[in-house]
């Protein structure tokens, strides 16, 4: 069971915002006791949800002041909504600021983050807020993390969370993080949503410029159908109520466990990518530059017919050096080298003589698989993890929106 580190407090509610009486909660709230340190990454989508941009202008008014709150509801994504979409949004933190309040603990609209997840262009349901906002804050330090989780879901097949403990100088501190998103999954910071929260007490600058690097390491190197959302949202709170100030020679150890939790998330959500059944761990080395090895990764795993040859358990070879020669980058098609499941299918520009569909018969009936690409002997690598793509990925998208 993972741990909520100390000074939150989690709250979930249902408010049917999906409208099929479904018996589970749909609104979720994370209080901190005192101001936390905040960080946040968004969706690059020029179509960025009402809450995406509400709570980019609270962190940047917050400053070093901090947040004292998080508040996620699934079911309306309250994206391509106008202006009565940004009304509703802060009406929404008007709601549960004012609960809050009558509930004995002070939280400005200001102080909240917002972030939605649902179909995009519906206007929220405001009766359906106000009905529900009492109930998820009376559940208010009721709500453990698996519960948090719960909350976020929409075709999530289970709940995604992680957590760790960090032994520092002063004390120990804890992490805990949770994600939703399963489908429209290529964060380029898809309908993805993420949060991790620490009792670290750590300066404001140095968590938003770790979390930056930990976020591009892990969510940005993860891809389920190559789709970016509008409402893309991944928030980091540091509130210090452990009282172990984080010194400045143990922040690199701060940020490789942060990184951990991150990118458990977010293999969780390649694996539940909606349908997924396979996820592929692409590493492509030799390349001129880290650039040219992401765009080859990127192009290898967003290709269809690869997901679809990874869903077959087919060992496809043809597929996989095609993406790579279309990726855009000057390599040497001789020099490229292609190893699945440790078996090598490619080099020297010909398939090679191993019975690679028998020695790939039982690897390939596995989860998780690695897939190398050896593109010369330059100084260039990327990482990606890419999800398959199957039968259940199209029957889940195309009635989305009943």
């Amino acid at each position: 069971m993972i741990q909520i580190p100390l000074g939150f407090r989690l709250a979930a509610a249902n408010a049917d915002f999906r409208n099929k009486k479904l018996d589970r909660n749909d609104l979720a709230l994370v209080v901190s006791d005192v101001p936390a340190a905040a960080a946040g990454v968004f969706t690059t989508n020029l179509f960025k949800a009402a809450p995406v941009l509400v709570s980019q202008a609270h962190l940047e008014a917050a400053g070093a002041e901090g947040v004292r709150a998080i508040l996620i509801n699934s079911g309306q994504a309250n994206a391509c909504t106008g202006e009565q979409g940004m009304d509703n949004c802060r009406l929404s933190l008007s709601m549960v600021s004012a609960a809050l309040k009558e509930a004995g603990t002070g939280v400005e609209p200001e102080d909240i983050l917002p972030a939605s997840t649902g179909v995009i262009g519906a206007q929220m349901d405001m009766d359906k807020w106000a009905a529900a906002v009492p109930a998820l804050v009376a559940s208010l330090g009721r709500v453990d993390v698996e519960g948090l989780a719960r909350a976020m879901m929409t075709t999530d097949a289970f709940p995604k969370m992680a957590g760790r403990e960090l032994p520092l100088k002063n004390g120990t501190v804890r992490l805990a993080g949770v994600a939703k998103g399963a489908g429209m999954i290529c964060p380029n910071m898809a309908t993805m949503i993420s949060l991790v929260l620490t009792d670290a007490a750590v300066d404001a600058d140095a968590w938003a410029a770790m979390f930056r690097r930990a976020v591009d390491a892990t969510f940005n190197r993860v891809s389920v159908d190559g789709d970016t959302s509008t409402n893309d949202s991944l928030y980091g709170l540091a509130n210090g109520a452990s009282g172990v100030r984080v010194e400045a020679d143990e922040l690199p150890a701060l940020e490789a466990v942060l990184t951990e939790v991150l990118g458990e998330l977010a293999y969780l959500l390649v694996k539940d990518g909606e349908g997924a059944t396979k996820v592929m761990h692409i590493h492509v080395t030799g390349a001129a530059s880290d650039d040219d090895a992401e765009k080859v990764a990127r192009t290898v795993g967003h290709s269809q017919l690869v997901k679809t040859a990874m869903f077959g358990r087919d060992p496809n070879w043809g597929r996989i050096v095609a993406a790579a020669g279309r990726a855009g980058v000057d390599f040497d098609p001789m020099a490229l080298r292609v190893t699945l499941c440790g078996v090598e299918l490619f080099r020297d520009g010909r398939p090679t003589d191993l019975d690679f569909d028998a020695l790939l018969e039982e690897p390939l009936n596995g989860v998780d698989l690695p897939l190398d690409i050896v593109m010369g002997d330059g100084p260039g690598e990327s990482r990606l993890l890419a999800s398959d793509l199957s039968h259940a990925y199209v029957t889940l998208n195309s009635d989305y929106r009943s």
